[in-house]
């Protein structure tokens, strides 16, 4: 699980995979894409991709930063999007 709430403000933020059946994910601000293999969002922690088969939203509610998902859930990662602080491992070593 990942949590942290100073990265980019003051929302909270958790990941939690139960099974690679269901996600929950807090701290989300904004649904950018979804069909059933993949669903991006913006969380307080930068942008999460999720990727698998037969994903759909069991739960959204953005009035408090929550959304859950289900189905075979393959992989998620966060990208970069230049907005948080300080910058990855790499980049502060060089």
């Amino acid at each position: 699980m990942v949590n942290s709430g100073d990265f980019r403000g003051d929302t909270p933020h958790s990941v939690v995979l139960e099974d690679r059946h269901r996600l929950s994910v807090s701290g989300v601000s904004e649904v950018l894409s979804f069909d059933e293999d993949q669903v991006a969002m913006e969380t307080s922690m930068g942008r999460l991709t999720v990727e698998g088969e037969g994903l759909h939203v069991e739960k959204l509610s953005l009035d408090v930063g929550e959304l859950t998902l289900e189905g075979n859930i393959q992989s998620f990662s966060y990208s970069h999007d230049g907005r948080g602080k300080g910058g990855s491992f790499w980049s502060k070593v060089f």
